[in-house]
């Protein structure tokens, strides 16, 4: 019997934990989280995973490149006053795609750091596999149980909550799976418990959790008991509803800016959150891409501003003590396609956000586009191993040094995007 385990389900909520037996008590340690302040900020690191393949040669270009001019003759960019319409010039060779306008002045600041060529060893153009490989943290592996962030919360030291690794999403992504408690959500509001009414929509939808344990005869749910939805009547004291973003944030009206602003919640409540997990969606271009309007430049706008509205939202003091991590599975093809697009490739780009990156740099190894320098003739070669980069954050961030466990079989050598 697997060990992930659906622990109540009820249409867009999900709540995961390490079994039958200890999810009950896990989640009644809520009670304490609310009730006290847990003190001394941990460090926190939020991921967000850009699904799709996100296109790294767009979103930061090397503009000076004739190799890239040449093979995008419809999608190139270049740079402009203030990045209108264009890049904004980050050192002269690479510049930031319009989109990311709201990044920018993070970059300036230097707490905005990108890692250029970065990607799997796997050379996979499926995104399944390669999403799989890389939440998993072993890109020639299918058989590894457990994710890279799963085993990462295993090695913590964890604060005494059920919140500490947190994912905002429809369902538990890959890099949650394993033996370490997580919890798996796609909004707060649905930890809420409900009055029951009989003439209510609640009542007739069944989605209150005491509805939804009177109605089931699912033995897990029995085993649960009442006093679980206790417990959840305590989780609506930091209900979304009532949330008011610090620092005037205006989060995008999208999933990803209601799933960072919900991760902003969590850690403004100080409920011991010390992993959060969030989605982009919507990264694989192969049709009318565009440049700084389109597809492209949509997804970017959504992404940017989401980040730098939770970033905002956060707030000098819980900025310290924050790393934000964006990943996906691999970039594009240098030479656009005949439909305005670009299909799947290899390296790409990652931001990294904190008071504590090395920022203000473009890092890793581009080499020109010249075709006799790319992969197989057509993709930019990856030259940083995404476990490099998932692995100094863990360690900096963190506190974590094992990698042994992390990311099995495979050394890191340090790359610098960290301080200290």
């Amino acid at each position: 019997m697997t060990n992930r385990r659906g622990f109540i389900k009820s249409g867009a909520l999900a709540v995961f934990g390490m079994g039958l037996n200890t999810l009950p008590a896990y989640v009644l340690k809520a009670a304490n989280a609310f009730t006290q302040n847990i003190g001394n900020k941990r460090k926190i690191l939020i991921v967000i995973f850009q699904r799709g393949a996100m296109d790294g040669l767009m979103a930061v270009s090397p503009f000076n490149d004739p190799f890239l001019k040449k093979a995008r003759p419809t999608l190139m960019m270049s740079p402009s006053k203030n990045g209108d319409n264009g890049l904004f010039d980050l050192d002269g060779r690479f510049g930031l795609h319009s989109g990311f306008s709201s990044l920018y002045p993070l970059f300036q600041k230097n707490e905005l750091a990108i890692i250029h060529g970065v990607g799997s060893p796997n050379k996979t153009r499926s995104h399944f596999d390669a999403q799989d490989y890389m939440e998993s943290g072993t890109p020639f592996s299918k058989s590894t149980d457990s994710g890279w962030l799963n085993r990462t919360s295993g090695l913590m030291e964890q604060a005494n909550s059920p919140f500490r690794a947190v994912s905002i999403t429809r369902s538990m992504p890959r890099s949650y799976y394993g033996d370490n408690p997580t919890l798996t959500i796609s909004n707060l509001d649905d930890l809420r418990l409900k009055n029951r009414n009989p003439s209510s929509n609640a009542m007739l939808t069944a989605k209150s959790f005491e509805d939804l344990y009177d109605q089931t005869a699912n033995a897990l749910m029995s085993e649960t008991g009442k006093e679980t939805f206790e417990a959840m009547d305590m989780v609506s004291k930091i209900q979304s509803g009532a949330y008011k973003p610090h620092n005037d944030a205006v989060y995008p009206k999208s999933e990803l800016g209601k799933s960072l602003m919900q991760l902003a919640q969590l850690i403004r409540s100080d409920v011991g959150l010390q992993i959060g997990f969030a989605e982009s969606t919507g990264w694989d271009t192969h049709f009318n891409q565009g440049t700084s309007n389109g597809i492209f430049a949509r997804n970017a706008s959504d992404l940017g501003n989401s980040v730098s509205a939770f970033w905002q939202d956060l707030g000098a003091d819980w900025q310290e003590h924050v790393v934000v991590m964006t990943m996906t599975e691999f970039g594009r093809t240098v030479k656009q396609n005949g439909t305005g697009g670009t299909d799947h490739g290899r390296a790409s780009c990652y931001f990294l956000l904190g008071k504590n990156v090395n920022g203000g740099k473009v890092h890793g190894n581009v080499t020109d586009l010249d075709p006799a320098n790319l992969d197989e003739g057509r993709d930019l070669m990856v030259t940083t191993d995404f476990r490099s980069v998932f692995e100094e954050v863990a360690k900096k961030q963190l506190n974590i040094s094992n990698n042994g466990i992390i990311f099995p079989d495979w050394k890191s050598k340090g790359i610098g995007l960290m301080k200290g």
